[in-house]
């Protein structure tokens, strides 16, 4: 495994490569390595670990650019120091200097409950530095949140599995760090009653920083999480629609750390299966029946109809079939085994133009097939 300390030998790496027709895989601290197709081994692994330098911080516009192998717990501390944040919080993984990287989190597209707010990764990334597989590195977007060149490029990376080139920097935007945050919580055992109450809240002018929910054995609940000084009196305001939505046991707390790292811990599985399923939030009850009925458990970003189960892997194909018409499930994390004999988008319907035309793309920064080959869905 390769580990370049400057921009210019990882290029030059990937170049090498690339003219020897060797496939490369392309990796952070690999806490995501499970995701994808199952492969076959690259011929060489390259690591942005050692690229992992804090490149500026203007505390003032509030914007920050970092290599693409910096952990993300590391990130988030530097900024803490000045009352600032990055607004995503995807889980880790290892922790410390091990845990993820804000690379990683870039090519997966991986995000949090914070997502419910601020968006996903690529809403956040302002500039981003990649390698291409001939060696060119090339940059675009800027420093400053009214620049708006290159942003498509940025978002082209930002969850393309590292299928294009390498990320090797990004300019992000940042957020205040609030002093406090609170969260009202509220159960239910009844799926069709949570569903209104997700939809009372997310219509509400609330301004949640995070509005989840959480599922097993047919019963769950809602977390929705307001952030600063205020925290807590919003915190009342949404505890009084939950009760008028005909949810039980509302309950509101400033301890509320605990409840969101669970929340994020649901967002991966060590020895089971996790699909990701996309569905209209409208049609979430029917989505917790078919957690139910294959036996899984869920956590979600309610209002953004994004959710995690996570399951035994011979119900998947039970819990396939249950899921509502306009359901998009994706295997995200499963044992290698599973991985080797089931395609992780194989109940994703991806039309031909668009297939087509990510085959385009692929080919267009990619020609050799260098980076990361067939991981990502249709295999490219």
């Amino acid at each position: 495994m390769l580990t370049p300390s400057r921009a210019e030998d990882a290029a030059a790496a990937l170049a090498a490569a690339a003219a020897d027709g060797h496939a490369v895989r392309l990796r952070g601290a690999g806490t995501k390595l499970g995701w994808g197709h199952a492969t076959d081994p690259a011929e060489l692994e390259l690591s942005v670990e050692a690229l992992d330098r804090t490149l500026e911080h203007n505390v003032g516009d509030l914007t920050a650019g970092f290599q693409a192998g910096a952990p993300l717990e590391r990130i988030q501390a530097e900024l803490a120091a000045h009352g600032q944040r990055l607004a995503l919080d995807p889980p880790l993984g290892a922790g410390g200097d091990t845990g993820a990287t804000l690379g990683g989190m870039l090519a997966t597209g991986d995000s949090g409950p914070l997502r419910h707010r601020y968006g996903a990764p690529r809403d956040l990334v302002l500039g981003i530095t990649v390698a291409l597989s001939d060696g060119t590195i090339a940059r675009s977007g800027g420093k400053v949140i009214k620049n708006v060149a290159g942003y498509d490029l940025a978002k082209l990376f930002t969850g393309s599995f590292g299928t294009l080139g390498l990320i090797l920097a990004a300019n992000l935007r940042l957020h205040p760090r609030p002093e406090r945050t609170a969260t009202a919580l509220a159960t239910c055992d009844d799926a069709t009653t949570l569903g209104a109450g997700v939809r009372a809240l997310a219509g509400a002018p609330l301004e949640l920083d995070a509005l989840d929910v959480a599922w097993r054995g047919g019963r769950g609940g809602i977390l929705a999480q307001s952030a600063g000084p205020q925290a807590e009196r919003r915190c009342a305001r949404v505890a009084e629609l939950m009760r008028e939505s005909g949810l039980e046991h509302v309950d509101v707390t400033g301890d509320d750390a605990p409840l969101w790292a669970r929340q994020r811990a649901g967002q991966r599985s060590a020895h089971r299966a996790l699909v990701r399923v996309a569905a209209p939030p409208t049609r979430l009850p029917e989505v917790l029946a078919a957690t139910d009925h294959a036996g899984g458990t869920l956590v979600g970003r309610a209002a953004l109809g994004i959710s995690y189960v996570e399951l035994d892997p011979d119900a998947l194909e039970r819990f396939y079939r249950s899921l509502p018409d306009g359901a998009v499930p994706v295997l995200q994390d499963a044992p290698a085994e599973l991985r080797r004999r089931l395609d992780p988008w194989s109940s994703t319907v991806v039309a031909e133009p668009l297939l087509e035309l990510m085959s385009r793309i692929k080919e267009r920064f990619d020609p050799t097939g260098t980076c990361n080959r067939g991981l990502f869905v249709g295999g490219l």
